[in-house]
């Protein structure tokens, strides 16, 4: 209950704080690509229920729905300001609207993609589906787009016998020290 009206408090918060940057990159977007602003993932939440969460759209309309890294070459299917905004993680921001309706919180798993069968099944052997899926993440801050699923699921299993609020602050504070040093990203 106390992390569900943390999570609320500071997404309100962030939101009100980011309204600039979220309407400046809303611009942008609409400028640089055609099709919709926000993307809508088919994502796994709590207990392997399928949510909707939003991105801003940093990949062509053309782009096949999966995981960024097993497609052959990324790059190619990149809008004309989709790298910087994965690099910088601005296409996170709409994530906010996740986290408030109660979908997400601002740490936790990170959420897998609809077909990501192995990364869903090895979480549910593990019981890390009884979390909600974060924002960021222990597995996040610990490799990010760098690791493969065995180890992003172990680091997943640390957080759910190790999760407390001091934990969650500490991983909310590397995971902005990592986006501005943009460690761990690929694409």
């Amino acid at each position: 209950m106390i992390k569900r009206l943390f999570d609320l408090c500071l997404a309100c918060i962030a939101f009100l704080m980011l309204v600039l940057p979220i309407l400046i990159v809303m611009l942008f977007v609409r400028l640089t690509s055609k099709g919709p602003i926000l993307y809508w993932s088919d994502r796994v939440g709590r207990d392997n229920k399928i949510f909707k969460m939003p991105k801003f759209r940093s990949m062509r309309l053309d782009t096949p729905a999966l995981a960024t890294h097993l497609l052959n070459n990324p790059e190619q299917f990149l809008t004309p300001i989709g790298s910087f905004l994965r690099k910088s993680s601005l296409d996170e921001l709409p994530q906010l609207w996740s986290i408030i309706k109660g979908d997400m919180s601002f740490v936790g798993p990170r959420p897998a993609l609809f077909n990501q069968d192995d990364l869903v099944a090895l979480r549910t052997e593990y019981g890390v589906d009884k979390l909600l899926p974060g924002l960021t993440g222990w597995a996040q801050i610990n490799g990010r787009d760098e690791l493969p699923i065995p180890l992003k699921v172990k680091l997943d299993v640390e957080y759910l016998h190790k999760q407390s609020f001091l934990l969650d602050l500490k991983i909310i504070f590397l995971t902005f020290l990592k986006v501005l040093r943009r460690d761990g990203i690929q694409h």
